[in-house]
């Protein structure tokens, strides 16, 4: 009763202007009162710096673009039979590469659904720049404090949740992959919620980690 009291009084006050942030879905079609301390955890922002060292890029040596202009050099000699093995080695590294990226969309998930902090913290790219975007919540970016905000948006549910995974699509180039797809998630006692989801991998020292999630509540 408590709760019901409390849940009418801040959509009240959201009616008459109150910020939307103090309500967040978090993967519910159930508003849920959002935790204060999710509020002032590191927001996500772009800084200068970053938009320069990504639009640069001239540091980056990537494996798909040098077999890409070592196919093209083999036609332009006419070298059928180099190309044919470069087109194959592109193939190969192309397939791999999406498997990899699957495969850790596919971790990230196991831990999500069972609540697997220790899990979690391992899947992620230990770096200040990781940002993390829960349904109707601003981004979090740095590590830790996008480890915080699982822990915050996991207090409320029990374990396991049912997620299931539809359309979904994979997408990489180089050491840089994402996954998008529409996620489905069951709370005990609460209805499916639908998000749209971006997942944003980057493989370092051959091992795929995940550096964006960003989840955004869908009507379908």
């Amino acid at each position: 009763m408590a709760c019901d009291l409390l849940l009418a009084f801040l959509l009240s006050k959201l009616v008459r202007g109150w910020s939307r942030s103090l309500i967040v879905y978090l993967y519910s079609t159930e508003p849920l009162a959002l935790p204060a301390r999710l509020l002032s955890l590191r927001a996500c922002k772009v800084r200068s710096e970053d938009s320069e060292e990504v639009a640069s890029g001239e540091s980056i040596v990537l494996d798909e673009q040098t077999l890409i202009r070592e196919l093209q050099a083999a036609i332009e000699e006419e070298n059928y039979t180099q190309a044919a093995k470069i087109r194959d080695s592109l193939k190969v590294l192309q397939e791999d590469s999406k498997a990899s990226v699957l495969a850790a969309n596919s971790r990230f998930y196991t831990a999500f659904r069972k609540g697997d902090l220790a899990a979690m913290q391992s899947l992620w790219q230990k770096a200040d720049n990781v940002c993390c975007v829960h349904p109707g919540a601003s981004g979090v970016l740095g590590y830790d404090d996008v480890m915080e905000s699982w822990e915050l948006v996991w207090m409320n549910y029990d374990f396991p949740l049912d997620i299931e995974l539809k359309n979904v699509r994979v997408h990489f180039r180089g050491d840089v992959g994402y996954v998008t797809c529409v996620e489905f998630v069951r709370t005990k006692g609460r209805s499916w919620g639908a998000q749209f989801v971006t997942n944003v991998f980057e493989k370092i020292d051959g091992q795929w980690f995940i550096s964006v999630h960003h989840a955004s509540p869908v009507d379908l």
